[in-house]
């Protein structure tokens, strides 16, 4: 047992790691979209068309022809193939050539067999079952690992976070050793907002994180507690969803991570405590304790993993607008256009069409490009990503942000669409993570010329702010907007908009079902482009640079690029 100082300051910063074929000319202005509201709309409420192709755009994108956009399949080869043509078509300057694209290199790890996990200890089951009591991979490009008789031990939430003078390994020799930790937050379990970021999950609280973390400190294997309210989802989404783990091809073949990565259920991590003379209500307050003492659990674990490897190739599709006096800043703009391709076992209904998810933001991220490219050039440069691999663990923009196409330190911003409105226009404007950085300011100012308000995430304990591409840039310093059109239906009301998007939860989201519908009304989803438009533009033609907010827990790595910027 090694005694931890729980509020030590770190020198160290966190380092990086833990969802068109028309051709008419735009018209320069922005005016009120053609669609007639059922309801006339308050004066105040303005709602703007950015580009009448959107639908058309995220029709073609979600047809059955592009067969759910997987990468490295025949979808694929379409989907780049139309992004290309079209940024072609619209007058985006190309990255290498005449070529938009960006190779992504991927590697697939299949787990062919995953072992009890056994155990060694007084009073102790002989193992933990696959999927009934744990689950468990390998990210280490490798066809076998194992991990033989490794003490455990307890390391509370397994965070090591300087700017919130907060080191759970502090002191803490853990090499070869598996360790055993708490998902989310200390805010998340006091829900204090002077703590962390009180209810709203940091990146500390990340699953990704820790085992990032336990990487970093030489651990073999990295097993996380699960509790439903903590990690927002049950079970059955750890143990039962596909095996299968993607990962990006390097030269150390992730040799420097974990050899085991999983998850224990609650029940398990009981009989862990148990045999200790604990349990999990009293490890959670010794966790929060200033003077908290990693716990050794008096037992060791054993597991080993087989894998199928595969190599695979994508890409990511980038286009720019040129600044006229700073072309070596950049405005940025994101969304995956990637789903999950074929069900080849559905008689019925094969394709994942990935209409919301995303062909929407794919789509929008045409419907914007176009539209910037038929106004006054910007000053700084305007970058349009649209990337691979997002449903396969936000790989394509995690290349991105290994490999950039333009210097991220001289990125300004980067604005993320993923899942856009579909359901009309909407009082409310979601900032995912509002709060983080002063970028916001610029959005919310828009936001209110539309006579609207904004609004954080329904469930900031959820950790979305770390779920979706632009989390890779995040990771590198980046000022980050990702935002979307809320429930508050400005006709129908917020618990109708509520309806709609429990509806498509329930009905769509990741099914075969997420299909283009004729009567979605896209007035939303032109309202927030247009938002999107005037933040960038407006960023595009200033000497502005936001950043995170001093707490922010990526404000140490922006700042470290501060030279670069003056």
């Amino acid at each position: 047992m090694t005694t931890l100082s729980r509020f030590t300051t770190l020198a160290s910063l966190l380092a990086a790691g833990a969802l068109l074929s028309a051709c008419s000319k735009q018209p320069a202005d922005t005016t009120t979209a053609q669609v007639k509201p059922a309801v006339e709309l308050q004066n105040e409420f303005k709602i703007t068309e950015v580009n009448p192709r959107l639908g058309e755009y995220i029709k073609t994108l979600s047809s059955d022809e592009f067969q759910g956009r997987a990468p490295a399949t025949k979808g694929e080869e379409l989907t780049v193939a139309f992004l290309e043509d079209n940024f072609r078509r619209i007058g985006l300057k190309p990255i290498n050539g005449d070529s938009y694209k960006q190779p992504v290199s991927l590697v697939q790890i299949d787990p062919t067999q995953v072992s009890a996990m056994t155990l060694k200890g007084k009073n102790l089951p002989a193992q933990f079952n696959y999927r009934d009591d744990m689950t468990a991979w390998t990210k280490q490009v490798t066809e076998q690992v194992e991990v033989t008789d490794s003490e455990m031990v307890f390391v509370g939430y397994g965070i090591v976070a300087p700017e919130y003078n907060w080191n759970d390994y502090e002191g803490l020799d853990v090499k070869g050793k598996t360790v055993v930790m708490f998902v989310n937050d200390p805010g998340f379990a006091t829900k204090d907002p002077a703590l962390f970021n009180g209810d709203a999950m940091t990146y500390y609280g990340r699953w990704t994180y820790k085992y990032e973390e336990a990487a970093r400190q030489g651990a073999a294997m990295a097993l996380i507690i699960h509790e439903t309210d903590a990690a927002s989802y049950g079970w059955g989404v750890v143990a039962h969803g596909s095996p299968i783990k993607f990962d990006l091809v390097n030269e150390n073949k992730n040799a420097d991570l974990a050899k085991v990565e999983g998850w224990i259920t609650t029940e398990s991590a009981e009989k862990l405590l148990a045999h200790i003379g604990t349990d999990l209500a009293t490890m959670h307050k010794k966790a929060l304790e200033k003077d908290f003492k990693a716990v050794a659990l008096d037992a060791t674990a054993s597991i080993s993993v087989k894998n199928n490897l595969r190599e695979l190739t994508s890409s990511n599709v980038v286009g720019y607008i040129e600044g006229s006096k700073y072309p070596d800043e950049y405005v940025l703009y994101m969304a995956h256009w990637d789903h999950l391709g074929m069900d080849f076992s559905n008689p019925s209904n094969k394709v994942f069409n990935g209409a919301q998810d995303n062909a929407s933001g794919t789509g929008g991220l045409l419907a914007l490009a176009e539209y910037f490219t038929q106004q006054k050039q910007p000053e700084r440069s305007v970058v349009f990503v649209a990337v691979t691999a997002e449903e396969r663990g936000l790989l394509g923009s995690a290349w991105y942000a290994a490999n950039p196409v333009f210097p991220l330190e001289k990125t300004v911003v980067g604005i993320n669409m993923d899942v856009m409105n579909v359901y009309g226009p909407m009082k409310d404007m979601v900032v995912v993570g509002l709060g983080n950085n002063n970028a916001e300011d610029i959005l919310i100012k828009y936001t209110k010329q539309q006579g609207r308000y904004a609004v954080r995430e329904p469930n900031p304990a959820a950790g979305t702010a770390y779920r979706s591409d632009h989390f890779n840039l995040s990771k590198k310093g980046v000022p980050i907007l990702y935002a979307k059109g809320g429930n508050d239906h400005f006709e129908k009301g917020i618990e109708w908009g509520k309806a709609q998007s429990a509806e498509y939860n329930k009905c769509c989201y990741h099914k075969v079902t997420d299909e283009w519908d004729d009567n979605w009304d896209l007035r939303g989803a032109q309202q927030d482009l247009f938002l999107f438009y005037q933040v960038g533009n407006e960023l595009a033609n200033s000497r502005e640079w936001p950043n995170w907010n001093k707490t922010n827990e990526f404000r140490a790595l922006r700042d470290t690029s501060a030279n670069a910027r003056k």
